[in-house]
């Protein structure tokens, strides 16, 4: 009789599996169905020397762009499988800008480094900082560099490690060694991830680090991803992939975020950045995750950059700044601007330069 009722629950179990997996593929939350029209703010066109993906971009306020490149993501497509990530810099003061990969020194373990998000910190003596989430052998840390100019490198400083520091997807620096972390998903086992992805657990949260204390400050989210701050440092911007929207949230004395909004969108939101010249909030987003989970050369992902104005408002104004149905651009991640220069990143594929 036990055997029976195990069977008949594992049969329930299974049935219920298989439903929300035939479920899963149809749902509006993956936009299976979905196609952009193109848009293109201006002149654009990809950059040389980046064709293994520029998964998250920072720009400095003179101009200054790292890039991160060469994630090696689980269910992700890869150029370049063997060969180790990179941080990738531009002037966008230049005429034609070019994309240069920095120069790691020694004492880091450069073989194995798989950048992800990345941060950049400037301290009160004009030393810039920058903080990159790194997989290597699929692990999740946070290593510090300290950017030297004049040698066009990165020395390195110090590598995090924590145990509330897994699957670690993009981070924002506020202070030296001070930041707030996104975990995208639960399980490090890749089939468990998918299935937590299959079931919408909602078991990620946003964590804050510092060496006095590391703590999870937001959670329930479906799979939290980007991450920045506003202007004033005052409210942070958490994007929740596969739940199509922004979480705007106030930061607290202790560190802590109090959600003040959701603001819900038609896209799967990946990174975000804040324009410095405005405050908008830009948005590198998926038009269609069943392109990125299921990739096929012949119809790619495609990729779409959101602006919301007014993001603290009632009613936050959203636009497309660019659309692209994977013909130029596949897989955007983050969009970011400099004067009236947009770099547009992604997971796999090239970098775009447009000139608005």
């Amino acid at each position: 009789m036990g055997k029976l009722v195990a069977l008949t629950l594992l049969g329930v179990g299974l049935a219920l599996i298989g439903e929300r997996l035939l479920a899963f593929s149809n749902r509006q939350r993956m936009n299976v169905s979905r196609e952009v029209e193109p848009v293109e703010p201006g002149n654009c066109h990809l950059i040389e020397g980046i064709e293994t993906g520029s998964e998250d971009i920072d720009i400095l306020p003179s101009g200054l762009a790292f890039i991160s490149s060469g994630l090696k993501y689980p269910g992700m497509p890869s150029f370049a499988p063997d060969k180790p990530g990179e941080i990738f810099l531009m002037d966008l003061n230049e005429q034609n800008p070019r994309a240069q990969a920095l120069k790691i020194t020694d004492g880091f373990d450069k073989a194995s480094f798989n950048p992800h998000g990345i941060s950049t910190f400037i301290n009160k003596d004009h030393s810039v900082y920058l903080y990159v989430v790194n997989h290597p052998h699929m692990k999740s840390t946070v290593e510090i560099f300290k950017f030297e100019e004049q040698q066009r490198s990165l020395v390195h400083l110090k590598t995090i490690k924590h145990e509330l520091l897994r699957n670690v997807n993009d981070i924002v620096v506020l202070g030296p060694e001070q930041f707030y972390a996104t975990r995208d998903h639960y399980f490090t086992n890749f089939f468990l991830s998918l299935l937590e992805m299959v079931l919408d657990l909602h078991w990620t949260y946003v964590l804050f680090y510092s060496p006095q204390e590391v703590k999870v400050v937001a959670q329930g989210f479906s799979s939290a991803n980007g991450i920045t701050v506003s202007l004033d440092n005052k409210y942070v911007y958490v994007a929740d992939v596969f739940a199509k929207n922004i979480h705007v949230m106030k930061r607290d004395d202790n560190w802590g975020l109090t959600q003040q909004k959701v603001i819900q969108l038609n896209t799967l939101v990946d990174n975000l950045t804040v324009d410095p010249a405005t405050g908008d909030v830009l948005a590198g987003c998926h038009p269609n995750a069943m392109k990125l989970l299921v990739y096929n050369p012949e119809d790619p992902p495609g990729s779409e950059v959101l602006r919301i104005q007014n993001v603290l408002s009632k009613k936050p104004r959203v636009s497309t700044v660019y659309a692209n149905n994977g013909s130029v651009l596949q897989g955007s991640t983050v969009a970011s601007m400099y004067h009236e220069k947009l770099l547009i990143g992604t997971i796999f594929h090239g970098v775009l330069y447009c000139e608005l």
